[in-house]
């Protein structure tokens, strides 16, 4: 099912934990081994897993982890683009070529006065 602005979130919990507990079971991980991979207890991810309470986003964030998931998030908060103006913007500041490094001459000489 896809979620939908109009679910609840109870109803969408549920399906992200529906979605977790499948992504497990694909890869053949029980509950136990999923959580210790995680580094959360095995409560905490059957808790996730029926919806039953939300949970702290890290604990979404671990779990996502050991499924291998994280790169995903990408496309729940995709990363801005900047617009056609600030592109070029960004391409005029590029350097093109390095300076060098400078050399200071006559730098152990003592200063005089010109005759």
């Amino acid at each position: 099912m896809n979620i939908k602005p109009e679910f609840t979130d109870d109803l969408i919990l549920q399906e992200i934990g529906d979605r977790l507990s499948r992504a497990r079971l694909e890869q053949n991980l029980t509950q136990a081994e999923l959580a210790k991979a995680a580094g959360v207890s095995k409560r905490t991810l059957e808790r996730l897993e029926s919806g039953e309470a939300s949970t702290q986003l890290t604990t979404f964030v671990r779990i996502s982890r050991a499924l291998g998931l994280l790169e995903r998030f990408d496309l729940l908060v995709p990363k801005p683009v900047a617009s056609p103006v600030e592109q070029l913007r960004l391409q005029r500041r590029k350097r093109k070529r390095a300076s060098g490094t400078r050399v200071e001459k006559h730098r152990d000489k003592k200063w005089t006065w010109a005759k």
